[in-house]
């Protein structure tokens, strides 16, 4: 057995073994510490150096991201200056005095269709407008119930300068309504009024209204028009501005494009402004074209009656190389049944020169070249 001491003692011989072996630990563990230090801190640039990166593409790429929204704006509507508005209410006509009241009808011709001239001198304000707005117009008497009958808008005929180009009058052209109810005949009647007012008699006028079916400010622009009946009053007023030499003379507008009109009338007898037309095609043969659609008299590909729809897809290849320039505008004037016929006419005449009517009529709408105005 070991002594007390031995065993002390030998206790005591051991304790270098075992600083020696702290130390090696100790040693080595700091060693891999100063290691993981210097390359933690090797790495740290490294780091620094890809987060600038990271940044600076974020800046470079950004805007690339966002380019395809600077070309949006290509189709950004014009705004036309100093058009006048509303300088007559309701509450507030102007009481115009007919200067004129005649038919626009050829003998055989069906219906009652007047043009009709307003003197405008004496209204103060001075009830000035442009070419494609309409004015209100109140008829005389009271309704069923006693009230004062309601305004009717009709669109304006005559250029800025009146038809007698010294800038006093305003024309319409207006077209009695007549339907059956009942088996009775009844008559429009705002449009049966103006159509029996005489020269002399005093009517309330209202407006003048509307931006809609405005000329393009551009002189070089072209102008397709797409009428049937009284649709042609505002762009009567266009051709007048267009073609006439005495209004020429008065306008710092010179139009130098082409002007299109395709115009619907059941018969030749209502053709309306029948000389003018072809007056202004004898004087322009390079700037004006005129399309008929007689639907009584003339037939289509299909042996059936001729609508303006028809004569749209007769001359569809043509038609949309015009409305494929951006300086062409298209204006619609008519009965609302018109309406789907033409679209449907173009949407046939845009497939076949591979377009897609019905992505590029709201384009062109946005755009303000396509002018719609129906009753």
């Amino acid at each position: 057995m070991y002594s007390q001491a031995k065993v002390i003692a030998g206790g005591l011989a051991h304790i270098p073994v075992v600083i020696a072996v702290f130390y090696f630990i100790l040693t080595t563990f700091n060693k891999r510490a100063l290691k993981f230090v210097e390359e933690a801190k090797t790495k740290k640039p490294e780091a620094k150096a890809v987060e600038p990166k990271k940044v600076a593409v974020s800046k470079i790429e950004a805007p690339k991201t966002e380019a395809p929204k600077t070309e949006a704006p290509k189709i950004v509507k014009k705004k036309h200056a100093d058009v006048p508005v509303n300088i007559y209410r309701p509450k507030t006509p102007y009481e115009g005095t007919v200067i004129e009241n005649y038919s626009l009808l050829k003998e055989g011709a069906i219906g009652r269709v007047n043009h009709i001239t307003f003197d405008l001198k004496d209204s103060d304000p001075f009830l000035n407008y442009v070419e494609g707005q309409s004015i209100g117009i109140m008829p005389a008497g009271e309704d069923a119930n006693g009230k004062p009958h309601k305004l009717r808008l009709y669109s304006i005929a005559s250029t800025r300068h009146g038809d007698d180009f010294n800038g006093n009058t305003v024309s319409l052209c207006v077209r009695q309504l007549q339907y059956e109810k009942d088996g009775e005949t009844i008559n429009g009647v705002c449009s049966t009024y103006l159509c029996d007012i005489k020269p002399g008699d005093k009517v309330k006028i209202t407006g003048p209204v509307g931006k809609e079916m405005l000329l393009p400010d551009e002189e070089d622009a072209n102008i397709v028009m797409l009428a049937t009946g009284t649709g042609i009053a505002p762009m009567r007023a266009y051709l007048r501005r267009m073609f006439e030499p005495t209004e020429k003379e008065k306008n710092k507008w010179n139009f130098k494009g082409k002007a299109w009109l395709f115009m619907g009338a059941p018969k030749s007898a209502n053709l309306l402004y029948e000389e003018d037309l072809q007056r202004y095609i004898t004087e322009n043969p390079d700037n004006f074209k005129y399309t008929k659609a007689i639907s009584r008299e003339q037939q289509n590909t299909k042996g059936g009656r001729m609508y303006i729809q028809d004569r749209v897809l007769e001359s569809a290849n043509e038609l949309f190389n015009m409305i494929e320039d951006e300086k062409t505008h298209i204006y619609l004037c008519g009965l609302k049944g018109m309406e789907p016929g033409i679209d449907e006419a173009m949407t046939k005449a845009a497939e076949e020169k591979g377009l897609n009517w019905s992505e590029l009529r709201p384009q062109l709408k946005k755009a303000g070249r396509w002018h719609v105005e129906t009753y």
